[in-house]
């Protein structure tokens, strides 16, 4: 399974958008940060996609991210028609 995008703790200055986007592709956040600058002067759309980025990309260590160990829909329902009806 791939790694979960997540916003930093530690590479942080607002809200860790940039410094996460960095870990997950693996290059500087000091680049990433400046291509929100970069969209702000040309387009204005710097401040909107960080934000937007900010709400729904998670803190890391936030509840979620054990999805992938959690136990399978089957093995939840996994009683039997016999076992229901021993229970009722």
């Amino acid at each position: 399974m791939t790694e979960r995008i997540t916003r930093s703790k530690s590479d942080r200055i607002l809200g860790g958008v940039c410094g996460g986007l960095g870990e997950h592709f693996d290059i500087d956040p000091t680049l990433i940060r400046l291509g929100f600058v970069a969209a702000l002067l040309f387009g204005g759309s710097g401040p909107i996609l960080y934000l937007i980025a900010w709400l729904i990309i998670p803190t890391e260590g936030e509840a979620g991210e054990e999805i992938s160990e959690a136990e399978p829909v089957e093995e939840r329902f996994s009683e039997t028609d016999e076992e229901q009806s021993e229970k009722d």
